[in-house]
């Protein structure tokens, strides 16, 4: 671990908050005006000795740690998402990885997302409620889709995803790109390669359709990781008000027709 700077003095952190406060400062407007919502792509979001640990430490399914499958299909037997499991019980995980899940809920680093976005009051989910460990393996997908927007226990508003990406030496051939898909999905406006140590950041609402919708081409012995960590608040903008909804899940435009 390193020695990072943080408001109640020096303290032993994983994430540099010094750092993180440097990298966001003014960053607002590129987030609110990115496309086709708001985002923002955050490469070596870690210092690379805490990258290189919590990597090292990574959490896998074992005799001791079970994961839940998420594997889905649609009523009509095409697949949601397939070959992706997760863990979401922080206390299965390695401390190492325990600890970062713990830092990136914490005041400091809710006030750094909420410099970046400009939403007041952001909220972590304890429960980590579809968050937290996700690894996706060979032949691999997730539908685009958009998320559920009402956390079914603490009836807040779902406003943030954070991903975080531990995949050295991802090729492109790989793929496994996160896409953001317009509100008509006509057609995907962004492409994010998972590589190691980006972090990547958005705003959910029901229209921010997003997934890795092709089958993933990574060696049998390969797995796409990350952290996923979803924040809410109370309330959220009359604009943005929908009914409670489950996942919203989208058909490509080349799928159109196919399954009428």
């Amino acid at each position: 671990m390193l020695r990072s700077s943080s408001f109640d003095g020096e303290t032993e952190t994983l994430i540099d908050f010094r750092y993180l406060f440097k990298v966001t400062r003014g960053r607002r407007r590129e987030y609110l005006d990115a496309t086709p919502f708001p985002n923002l792509v955050i490469d070596d979001f870690l210092p690379k000795s805490t990258f290189d640990e919590v990597h090292r430490c990574f959490t896998l399914p074992s005799e001791t740690v079970r994961f839940e499958d998420y594997s889905a299909n649609l009523e009509d037997g095409s697949p949601a998402q397939a070959g992706k499991i997760h863990l979401s019980s922080v206390m299965e995980m390695h401390p190492v990885v325990r600890n970062l899940v713990f830092e990136m809920c914490s005041f400091s680093f809710l006030k750094a997302l909420q410099r970046i976005t400009g939403i007041r009051g952001l909220l972590p989910d304890p429960l980590l409620q579809g968050g937290g460990i996700h690894l996706v393996k060979r032949g691999g997908l997730l539908r685009v889709h958009a998320d559920f927007n009402r956390h079914d226990r603490y009836r807040l508003d779902r406003r943030v995803n954070l991903l975080l990406y531990f995949n050295p030496d991802w090729k492109e051939s790989y793929g496994g790109h996160l896409e953001l898909w317009t509100k008509d999905m006509g057609r995907c406006e962004k492409r994010i390669l998972p590589i190691a140590n980006r972090c990547v950041i958005f705003s959910t609402t029901s229209h921010s359709f997003h997934g890795h919708p092709h089958p993933l081409t990574c060696p049998e012995n390969v797995m796409r990781k990350s952290i996923s960590l979803y924040y809410y608040s109370i309330g959220r903008p009359a604009t943005e008000v929908q009914p409670a909804h489950n996942t919203l899940w989208q058909r490509l435009p080349s799928e159109q027709g196919s399954h009428d």
